[in-house]
């Protein structure tokens, strides 16, 4: 907290959790209609965001093959080369990504879905493993 000049106590800024302001970013790309430049997604993302953060954020997303960039005349425009499935599934990394026992996530993370969801998770895992998922 900060105090201004009347002795008042000024919340700071909430700091980002791993991962969020890369999703914003996606997110904001996303909804745009077409190629966007940087300060374009800047400005949909408010806050007191740095342009040079920004820039940051995007060429990292590019490395990921999460984002495309063309050239404009003397800068860039990007676009989100996912849809909101692949967005998500980002989001769903990025979590599993900062924590320490992997195994433990995913462990409690299937024991809350439903039965449905369950199956649906079987079926993908076994056409992505090229074998019956029930085999084991």
């Amino acid at each position: 907290m900060t105090r201004h000049e009347g002795g008042e106590r000024e919340p700071r800024l909430r700091r980002r959790g791993q991962g969020e302001l890369e999703a914003q970013v996606l997110a904001a790309l996303h909804s745009a209609r077409g190629p966007v430049g940087a300060a374009w997604v800047q400005e949909r993302i408010g806050g007191d965001l740095a342009y040079t953060t920004v820039m940051t954020i995007l060429t990292r997303l590019l490395a990921k093959n999460v984002v495309t960039r063309e050239r404009a005349g003397r800068s860039f425009v990007w676009r989100s080369t996912g849809d909101e499935a692949g967005l998500a599934a980002l989001r769903m990394r990025k979590v599993l990504d900062g924590e320490q026992d992997r195994g433990a996530v995913l462990a409690s993370f299937v024991t809350t879905l439903s039965a449905d969801d369950e199956r649906l998770l079987r079926d993908l895992l076994g056409e992505a493993g090229g074998g019956d998922a029930a085999e084991g």
